[in-house]
């Protein structure tokens, strides 16, 4: 019998597990290292660098193969597209309102259905693949830690390296062979307690972000064997865009 909780026993995802899993391990070999951290049950939010397109389907295959089901934030328009919207449904994703001037306005909601209903949510940290020229983590967006802080739920670090080479970020081009490695490392749950019973206001925002795009740049220089870069690269200090091609 599995012992996944309920809510991770979705038909979709043992369909979609069966079919992309065989294929994605024929080009590429994963190493998952300190997976433990990972919790067997309950809501957390996890946060990985932003390396490529390719990401998503990367975390959320090792998440998978540690006993949850990953869910991914989604725009609420997307829910009423056809075909997508019942995948969307069916594979329990996150659906988020997006209203007025200010992008992913509805976090709280979210984050209390990702609460309630013990949920492991993936969460990028950054908001788009990183600009770094050397591919560190740029400076990080609040939408993680807001959700992690005003619903009282784990923030966990995770970095991966391995798949821009899969995929090459703003390159183009797809280069399954030969086969590459994929190594994926967690970290323990950021120490949020400081801010137990301050406001959630941008002062505190910034700092709990600060600390966890440290742990994840602390990550990733582990797993490259490198010092990361002091300072996080800023897209639009260096007149670079935040989304599309640049």
């Amino acid at each position: 019998m599995s012992d996944k909780p309920k809510s991770e026993k979705i038909p979709v995802f043992r369909f979609l597990a069966g079919v992309l899993i065989p294929l994605f391990e024929l080009f590429i070999k994963f190493v998952i290292i300190d997976g433990e951290k990972v919790p067997k049950s309950g809501a957390f939010v996890l946060s990985p660098n932003h390396l490529t397109n390719l990401d998503p389907i990367i975390v959320g295959r090792v998440v998978w193969k540690l006993g949850r089901a990953p869910r991914f934030l989604a725009k609420a328009s997307l829910f009423k597209v056809f075909f997508l919207g019942w995948l969307l449904r069916k594979s329990g994703q996150v659906p988020v309102e997006r209203t007025g001037a200010v992008r992913g306005s509805d976090p709280l909601a979210a984050g209390e259905m990702i609460a309630k209903n013990g949920l492991a949510v993936i969460v990028y940290p950054e908001g788009s693949l990183t600009r770094d020229p050397e591919f560190w983590p740029m400076r990080g967006k609040y939408g993680a830690v807001r959700m992690a802080l005003e619903v009282g739920v784990p923030l966990i670090p995770v970095a991966h390296w391995g798949d821009q080479l899969i995929l090459p970020p703003y390159a183009g081009g797809f280069h399954p062979f030969p086969r590459k490695t994929v190594t994926v490392k967690f970290g323990d749950p950021i120490d949020l307690s400081k801010f137990a019973g301050r406001q959630v206001d941008t002062a505190a925002l910034s700092e709990a972000t600060a600390l966890l795009m440290d742990a994840i740049s602390a990550l990733l220089g582990e797993l490259r064997g490198e010092a990361p870069r002091v300072e996080r690269w800023d897209p639009v200090a260096h007149g670079q865009s935040e989304i599309g091609k640049f």
